[in-house]
């Protein structure tokens, strides 16, 4: 298949080197020629350390090598069988995204949004096949984490979801199907990780470090402030506004103050250099 993506960010790239490595041709677009220029050079340096780890061989980087291509052009994306939005969480740049998407790529192509929040229904109002739209939910680091949501809104057509399902599982991915509910599963659960913690350390029962140590001794890989750096906190943050307006202001899902400060003051985690355990 041929995979279009639009978003040269983390997302994007991560997805980009799962779509390569499972042998697909990707297409990346972006605004930013600078943007895909750092993007192709991160995917190009994951695949190698694949090739030195020997999770990927020679022949297969090669051919991943060459079936990336980027663009700042989206009419690039015209011969694509799917094209994934993975840009900001925002609707009103994703609704002027797939109402161009509809114009170039072809009548049975698959529109997909990563989309950790927004409601699926609302994404597809604007197009004039909403059938054909779904949600496509990666997890950071998209080319390692297993789990990939599968989002049915309520006119897409099941033979788009049956396609994105079996997609995913060439990926190596264990695909899940959700219903059109604000968070869908994962980020609905997650809220209480990330929003409990916090009001913890806002009332001084214990510290950033005390709970991520404390939950990591639990199982958990990481502790909640460990991932909201890696996630990006801002990120993060727009999911809780999200979910929390989604549900018309329900209160455990009420976004925090601490949160906030951090990222009023423009430390957004892992990429910025500076956040809740940097």
């Amino acid at each position: 298949m041929m995979i279009g993506i639009c978003g040269a960010g983390t997302m994007g790239r991560g997805i980009a080197i799962a779509c390569l490595t499972a042998g697909h041709g990707v297409v990346m677009c972006d605004l930013s020629d600078t943007a895909l220029t750092d993007a192709r050079t991160g995917v190009m340096d994951q695949l190698r350390k694949a090739v030195e780890k020997g999770k990927l061989s020679q022949d297969a980087f090669s051919k991943a090598e060459g079936g990336l291509t980027t663009s700042v052009a989206l009419d690039a994306l015209a011969s694509c069988d799917m094209v994934i939005e993975a840009i900001a969480e925002r609707l009103d740049l994703k609704h002027t995204l797939f109402t161009a998407l509809e114009t170039i790529v072809g009548p049975k192509a698959i529109l997909a949004s990563n989309t950790s929040s927004i409601s699926i229904a609302s994404l597809a109002r604007v197009l004039s096949d909403p059938s054909r739209f779904v949600g496509l939910h990666f997890f950071n680091p998209a080319h390692i984490m297993k789990l990939v949501e599968v989002i049915r809104g309520p006119r897409t057509s099941p033979s788009v979801v049956d396609t994105c399902v079996e997609f995913a599982k060439g990926l190596g991915k264990t695909p899940v199907v959700a219903a059109d509910a604000p968070g869908f599963i994962v980020n609905r659960i997650a809220r209480n990780y990330y929003n409990e913690s916090q009001r913890i350390v806002m009332e001084g029962a214990a510290s950033i470090s005390q709970i991520d140590s404390l939950m990591k001794s639990l199982g958990f890989r990481m502790g909640p402030f460990e991932l909201m750096d890696l996630i990006g906190v801002d990120v993060n943050l727009d999911v809780t506004k999200s979910q929390w307006a989604q549900f018309f202001n329900e209160p455990r899902f009420t976004p925090s103050l601490l949160q906030q400060q951090y990222v009023d003051a423009g430390l957004h985690g892992k990429k910025s250099g500076g956040g809740f355990t940097i």
